[in-house]
């Protein structure tokens, strides 16, 4: 198959979208396809008519753009099948705050916290809203835990939300919770083997635990009880289903933690990726191989699943 391969673009998240693209490119190759890579930020103009050139593509950006809908819609106009959620899928999991009204409506837990579009002022107190330290202060749309803080005091809280305000980002303030994390991926409507993700001491799964060699340990399948296995996977892909989406997706969930660092029973979804990443640290890869899914066999099984959608 000739296949288009959308990576770059001009989110904070670019670096990690080429390193991903580059194994994508050989494994795919490695399949005897062809590969055609474009940077939208360098060929933008050239996106409708080298998708209508190619038979498939693949999309490999993250954050806005790449997981915002806008190329999907792109391709879509172009009669180019492409893998993953389509472009109202992709704009409503990229929107963590619309993405939480359809989570509940699913009846699946989420961690108490408020959406902030703009700037609530200096007077404002999360704690009006039965909120309490530590808080996790992030970035509405976007991912790869870029412009994520942990945030412990008023003056912490106030310096994280100016910066988001001022990268023109809008704002969640969500509660902290203590917990373990763990991720689950789904392939075509069915969820893979969870993860569980061991922090470096102190720390939470930010960009440096997700990417630094000596970050996260990452552990697959993830040795929880089955009962609790059973419940991330339900909801990974009750998630999935909410939004609508297709192809894969990756949920990442916290387990909380009793007062002596003991597992309860209480589990909370984060959010869900509609793109998750193809470098050699990423989860669903990890996830994939679990099942004896090789990388290349996993990303020839996404665009097969892109080709099933459109007949």
């Amino acid at each position: 198959m000739k296949v288009l391969l959308l990576a770059g673009g001009w989110a904070s998240e670019r670096e990690v979208s080429l390193r991903g693209a580059a194994m994508i490119a050989e494994a795919l190759q490695g399949k005897g396809h062809s590969v055609t890579m474009l940077d939208p930020s360098r060929d933008f103009d050239q996106v409708l008519s080298a998708a209508r050139a190619h038979d498939v593509a693949f999309i490999n950006m993250h954050g806005s753009p790449g997981e915002d809908g806008l190329f999907q819609a792109l391709l879509d106009k172009a009669g180019c099948p492409y893998q993953g959620a389509d472009p109202a899928g992709s704009f409503l999991a990229l929107h963590k705050a619309a993405a939480k009204l359809l989570f509940r409506e699913a009846g699946i837990p989420l961690p108490g916290g408020v959406f902030l579009p703009r700037h609530p002022g200096p007077d404002w107190n999360p704690e009006d809203l039965g909120l309490s330290y530590p808080l996790f202060v992030k970035a509405n749309t976007g991912g790869s835990s870029l412009l994520l803080s942990r945030v412990h005091t008023r003056a912490e809280l106030e310096a994280a939300l100016n910066a988001l305000f001022a990268a023109g980002e809008e704002a969640l303030v969500e509660q902290g919770i203590r917990g373990r994390d763990v991720t689950c991926g789904v392939l075509d409507g069915k969820a893979l083997d969870p993860i569980l993700i061991v922090n470096r001491e102190g720390t939470f799964f930010d960009y440096y635990n997700k990417y630094a060699a000596d970050g996260a340990r990452e552990i697959c399948p993830a040795p929880l009880p089955e009962p609790v296995l059973a419940r991330i996977r339900d909801y990974a892909e009750r998630a999935h289903k909410a939004l609508g989406l297709r192809g894969c997706s990756r949920a990442d969930f916290i387990l909380e933690e009793g007062e002596n660092g003991e597992d309860t029973e209480n589990l909370y979804l984060l959010e869900v990726n509609t793109i998750p990443g193809m470098t050699a640290a990423s989860l669903v890869p990890k996830e994939a191989a679990a099942i004896g899914m090789s990388y290349a066999d996993l990303v020839e099984r996404l665009l097969e699943l892109a080709l099933d959608a459109r007949r």
